[in-house]
This record gives structure tokens, C-alpha cells and sequence, in this order.
């Protein structure tokens, strides 16, 4: 008979088994995924599952937030999910998961949101697709605006707070985007395999926008020009936001495209004078509420908003989340108290997507991932309403 264990690796052993995962999982060279796991993260972010004492599969936990309704609710962040091959298809990564989905809640986390390779494993545990990350694509030569009034200048290692408080103020208004800790500041700054080069655009108020650039070349043409891949891109003011374009358009002679990533709804791009330029799906991202009640209070709503929704939760893995709810809104802040009438029923899975804004009830109700009276469905979509939930960063 099998027996599971689980937790953070013991030894050298079972960090170089996680290591191996690594590599297999996500086809890496070795060298690459011990350099991962072993600098990346620290022992007390990696989690395994042992079969019979041996590491049947790992993952990788990153505590930060999300910014949804203008406020910061503590998130888990999943990442480097692999199972050794011989322990494949035997359900080790779907008992890893229950293992560590239960620790997170006992530890008083809301939420968890992970990129997905594959969805019908993060579903059997409760997650659902809950936003989307975009990758956009702008000619450098439409870059040409005659902005050059604030100064720009290269970064330097004391700019770093700066900086981050800058991109926190500008996080804070886009529905979905990350509350960064130190991984992902690390992802931005010193990409894999790759330098960053960081510059920032000052005003009367400081630190108004950066952006960090990577450049690469383009396999078209000739003669190879370059990519400029942002790992960054944030401007506080319309001053700002056009000196940065101006910035990436004066590299127009040796680049064609610039590539970032955001949301659908970018709002640099309607500087623009033409439509040069494509916005295209990355990938969509899933959410799992850990603490239903929790989550539900943590986020905002919109200030002018009131109202009281009534739901009735499924939850197959936690059964503090199962059960009636009431949900009542005013101020722009949440509060829930057990009880009330169950008029909304859907599944903690269904709940993600119209807790993010990213599916309306309506659009749940017609995948049959939902069940509501029309007054219900009126004030969800009402408390519920705002702007597409998307991510810039990868984890």
C-alpha cells in the first residue's frame, strides 16, 4: 500500500529530485532547473509529495497580492507544478494539491491564483479561469510623439523603492494586477538568461514612469534588427507615458517591434496616432477561493455600489466554504455573515470567475455554471461590474 507525506524538501536529495521534476516537466536543461530551484526560491516556498518516500511531484508557492476593486488581497502564487514521470497519471499532482490547498487556508490565505499547463487538474481542486494575460505588439516606428519635456535617465540600484512604489500606485487602478514581492521584482528585473536594462522618467513628483527592456533579434529580414521585449512598462502621469513612448520610438533605426504584456484595455496604445499595433490572448489565468468568506470581504466594490446577494456554495474540498452566505456590500467594502436564502447556488469553481468580474452571472448561468433568480442575477452583475480582470506578469 502507498503511503503520502508531505511538505518542504528535507535534504540535498530531495532538492536535486526537484530539480529533475523541474527539468522533465518544463524541458529545461538540467543545469537550468537546479539554478531554479535552488536560487529562485528558498526551502520554505517549495512543497513535495513523497510516495513511499519518494518525491512524486513539487510546487512552488509565491506569496504576494492581487489588486481587485482597488484593494490588495493576500494571494498564494503557484508555480513549477511537476510530477516525476514514473508517478504520472497515479493522482499524486491531485493529492499534492488537496495537501497544499489545505495548509494555505489553515494559514489564513484567501486565495490562489496559477497559469495553467494543463485545466482539468487545477478544476478537480477548485480553480477556474478568472482573467487574461495579453501580449502587445506596437510598430517602434509609430512611436515618433514629440514628447521630451520630463528627464530620462538610466536607472540606478537607489531608484529601486522608488520604482516599486511607482508601479504600486499604478497597480493599484488596473483590476487584477499583481501586489509584487521579491520573485516576482526578480522575474522583472533579471529575466532568465537575459539583462534587463531599467530608465526611469522624472517629474516635479519624483519617479512619474519607467520601463525595463530586454533586447532581442528578430529571425525576419535580411539584416536581423532588434526586439525590444519590456519586462516592465509604468507611467504615472500623460506626461510620463508619452516621454516612454517617445524613449522606445528613438530606437526606431535599430528596431521594428516593441513587445510588452497587460490587459486588453491598455491604455498607452490610444496615444497612438494608427492602429500599428496588435493585442493577442497569452494566456488566461485561474483562480481558487481558499476562504470563501475571507476573499469575498477582502476585495473592493465600486464606492456608490449597495446591495445584499444571497448565495448557496459547493466546495468538494473545503466544507467550511460549503453552505449559504450572505454577501452585503455598501461603501465600497464587503461583509459576510452565514445563513441567508441561497438564492444564488453555483460551485466555489464558478464563483471565482464572477468574483474577478471576468464572467458575468448571466454568462455562468449559460454555461449551466450557475442557478439564480433574475433579482439575484441583477445584483451580482451590478456588485460584480467593472473593468476585464487581467495580469501583466508571469509566475
Amino acid at each position: 500500500m502507498e503511503t503520502d507525506a508531505y511538505g518542504p524538501p528535507r535534504n540535498e536529495q530531495e532538492l536535486a529530485a526537484i530539480a529533475d521534476i523541474t527539468a522533465q516537466a518544463f524541458a529545461m536543461p538540467l543545469a537550468d532547473s537546479e539554478t531554479v530551484v535552488r536560487k529562485n526560491f528558498s526551502e520554505s516556498s517549495l512543497r513535495i509529495l513523497r510516495v513511499n518516500g519518494e518525491v512524486a511531484a513539487t510546487l512552488t508557492l509565491i506569496r504576494m497580492g492581487q489588486f481587485l476593486g482597488g484593494r490588495s488581497v493576500p494571494l498564494i502564487g503557484v508555480g513549477g507544478v511537476g510530477v516525476a514521470p514514473a508517478h504520472r497519471g497515479a493522482g499524486a499532482a491531485t493529492r499534492l494539491f488537496h495537501h497544499f490547498l489545505r495548509e494555505m487556508r489553515d494559514g489564513g490565505a484567501p486565495l490562489s491564483v496559477l497559469y495553467p499547463a494543463t485545466q482539468p487538474l487545477y478544476r478537480r481542486v477548485g480553480y477556474e479561469v478568472a482573467g487574461a494575460r495579453y501580449e502587445i505588439h506596437v510598430d517602434a516606428a509609430s512611436l515618433e510623439l514629440g514628447e521630451r519635456s520630463l528627464s530620462l535617465r538610466p536607472m540606478r540600484p537607489s531608484d529601486d523603492a522608488a520604482v516599486e512604489a511607482c508601479y504600486r500606485r499604478f497597480a493599484a487602478q488596473h483590476h487584477g494586477w499583481l501586489d509584487r514581492g521579491d520573485y516576482i521584482w526578480r522575474r522583472v528585473r533579471t529575466p532568465r538568461s537575459d539583462t534587463a536594462y531599467g530608465y526611469v522618467v522624472e517629474g516635479t513628483s519624483g519617479v512619474e514612469g519607467y520601463v525595463y527592456l530586454v533586447r532581442g533579434l528578430s529571425p525576419q529580414g535580411a539584416v536581423p534588427r532588434q526586439v525590444l521585449k519590456l519586462t516592465d512598462l509604468t507611467a504615472t502621469t500623460p506626461a510620463a507615458a508619452r516621454r516612454l513612448l517617445r524613449f522606445l520610438g528613438d530606437h526606431r533605426s535599430l528596431a521594428q517591434d516593441v513587445m510588452w504584456f497587460g490587459g486588453a484595455d491598455e491604455p498607452l496604445l490610444a496615444l497612438l496616432r494608427e492602429q500599428t499595433y496588435q493585442v493577442k490572448l497569452s494566456m488566461h489565468w485561474m483562480t481558487r477561493l481558499l476562504d470563501v468568506p475571507r476573499a469575498l470581504e477582502a476585495r473592493g466594490f465600486a464606492p456608490g455600489l449597495s446591495g445584499a446577494l444571497h448565495l448557496d456554495v459547493e466546495d468538494d474540498l473545503f466544507p467550511e466554504n460549503q453552505g449559504r452566505f450572505v454577501l452585503e456590500v455598501e461603501g465600497g467594502t464587503a461583509r459576510v455573515r452565514p445563513g441567508g436564502e441561497g438564492h444564488l447556488q453555483m460551485h466555489v469553481r464558478a464563483l471565482a470567475p464572477l468574483y474577478t468580474g471576468f464572467l458575468t452571472p448571466r454568462a455562468l448561468q449559460l454555461a449551466g455554471m450557475l442557478r439564480a433568480d433574475e433579482a439575484s442575477l441583477d445584483t451580482a452583475s451590478a456588485l460584480f461590474a467593472g473593468p476585464a480582470p487581467s495580469l501583466r506578469d508571469m509566475f
